[in-house]
């Protein structure tokens, strides 16, 4: 019952969504003067994960070939969709990495796979990475151009004291024979990730904050070492798990300054894969808001605690337990996916990694074909686009229009992202000339002086759609056009059409669009 009035809020937005105007005239204004936030050059991420085929929830078994020991590297699409971005961050890790151990076995023992094991953490066996699968990795990783966060096994060394926590200090060895192997190969491993959610309650397993912390300062004394001889050390990441402001603040304090590079965390704020309301909840503006205090308050915690750290997301698929069969690998997603993306780095959120590249329902790239679903395509766009530098934008009008502003990736200009989450109001985006601010000279005066900055020239404008009209589609249309890949594999090209820069920007129902200004003259992005 107490879900029910929960739930509620959610149908009573749809009821007055319903019946608003078919047509809405919004003014939106960018301040170009000064950035509020600054996101990573690899701040769009993917995960690939050690789940095997054994994996299933909700009488489904949705990750196949896809685990980092099994997946097939030599599929012609996969080296194609990981290199586009150029890079793509790879971020390797999930529930199971806390039961791997690296191919150095005892001698007379065997690398084997996981496998289905009662009392076993999450039901499974250990498993072993063996170094000739770790070297067919790396070669995917340097053909592609792709840059490695890897997840260490936090709990080796550990014992099961009480419950789910575990006690004991943690056996560094394996580890650290790890980071040597990549080093003495090459491997462009740009971060070690110290455990995965074993923070605060944990799920499944959990370590106390106070060994924690112990643990990475071996940890970063150890990688020290490992790296003196090769000019720069790579970053320590952690704990990636749920937020948990204490246990955090805590963990940064007691660990000490410069030892953890970036606070990791994960995010599943649509619920569970089998939850009936996911859709409600993508299209509704409010519910979404909602994560806004959590990326707040890790920003307050860290630059109260440890400003030496920063913000990574390092695990997001929206809805947990290998995502929703229905929704989470459709175009509707991608509502969810690029207003995190927008939300988290309005934030300082360096790096934001979405669970999966492939596998569970919500991969980028499908299971079976590899071929990319439509939330791979919003993310290659952002990549392409949003540059480091987040502006403030203001937006008039209804909620159901989200904005989000960059400074234009590798270029000069502005890039805005328009997202539309009513089913009904076509959105008409004025005054997009208004967009560049200066301070006032007047020192009495509180106010910004607005000038208008985009009276010349053309704008590019992306507006993404679902195939026929059906939000629930697997294909998106660019600018009406549908995304597939070409003849050969490749990634289809990501063109614009061209308007004129200060006429209203139209953007339909249930669509989203990405529209870059080249002759803005803002600014802060003049850096």
């Amino acid at each position: 019952m107490k879900s029910r009035f929960l739930l509620l809020p959610l149908f009573l937005h749809f009821i007055i969504q319903a019946t608003s105007q078919e047509h809405s005239d919004v003014t939106i204004v960018v301040k170009g003067s000064a950035l509020v936030a600054e996101t990573s050059d690899s701040f769009v991420c993917a995960t690939l994960d050690w789940w095997p085929r054994e994996k299933c929830n909700y009488d489904q078994c949705p990750w196949g070939e896809s685990s980092v020991l099994n997946l097939d590297l030599t599929h012609p699409f996969l080296a194609k969709s990981v290199g586009a971005f150029s890079p793509l961050r790879i971020r390797i890790g999930g529930s199971l990495q806390d039961q791997v151990v690296y191919g150095f076995p005892n001698p007379g023992s065997r690398c084997l796979p996981f496998s289905k094991m009662i009392g076993g953490l999450f039901g499974f066996s250990k498993g072993c990475l063996s170094m000739a699968r770790w070297d067919e990795l790396n070669h995917l990783f340097q053909k592609a151009g792709a840059v490695i966060t890897f997840g260490l096994n936090a709990l080796y060394g550990r014992h099961r004291a009480q419950g789910d926590k575990w006690a004991g200090a943690w056996n560094s060895s394996n580890a650290q024979e790890l980071i040597k192997y990549s080093i003495s190969k090459g491997y462009n491993v740009d971060s070690w990730e110290f455990g995965n959610e074993l923070s605060g309650q944990g799920i499944g397993a959990s370590v106390s904050v106070e060994q924690y912390a112990k643990d990475l300062i071996e940890l970063k004394a150890i990688m020290k070492e490992s790296y003196k001889y090769k000019g720069s050390v790579a970053k320590l990441v952690a704990p990636g798990g749920f937020f948990d402001q204490q246990w955090y603040a805590q963990l940064l304090r007691d660990s000490g300054s410069g030892t953890i590079d970036a606070m990791t965390h994960h995010i599943y704020n649509l619920g569970a894969g089998n939850d009936s309301h996911i859709q409600v909840k993508i299209m509704d503006p409010q519910y979404l808001s909602r994560e806004a205090d959590t990326f707040r308050i890790l920003q307050l915690t860290i630059e109260r605690n440890g400003p030496w750290s920063s913000a990574w997301v390092g695990e997001a698929g929206g809805a947990f337990n290998s995502g929703n069969r229905f929704v989470s690998n459709k175009f509707l997603n991608s509502f969810w996916y690029l207003d995190q993306l927008g939300m988290a780095s309005k934030y300082n959120t360096k790096v934001y990694c979405r669970q999966t590249l492939i596998g569970g329902n919500y991969g980028l790239l499908d299971l079976n074909t590899f071929v990319p679903n439509p939330d791979y395509y919003s993310a290659l766009l952002w990549h392409r686009l949003m540059g480091k530098g987040v502006l403030s934008i203001d937006v008039g009008g209804s909620s159901y229009l989200r904005a989000y502003a960059h400074c234009t990736k590798g270029k000069e200009g502005i890039s805005v992202l328009l997202i539309n989450l009513s089913k009904f109001t076509r959105f008409s985006v004025s005054a997009l000339n208004v967009l560049h601010v200066e301070d006032d000279d007047d020192d009495d005066s509180d106010s910004d002086s607005i000038k208008a900055s985009v009276e010349f020239g053309n704008r590019e404008e992306y507006h993404l759609t679902a195939k026929d009209g059906n939000h629930l589609s697997q294909t998106v249309l660019l600018n009406g056009t549908p995304l597939e890949l070409t003849e050969e594999g490749g990634i289809p090209p990501l063109n614009p059409v061209n308007a004129i820069a200060k006429s209203p920007i139209d953007v339909a129902p249930l669509s989203i669009a990405f529209v870059v200004f080249p002759n803005l003259d803002a600014k802060a992005c003049l850096r």
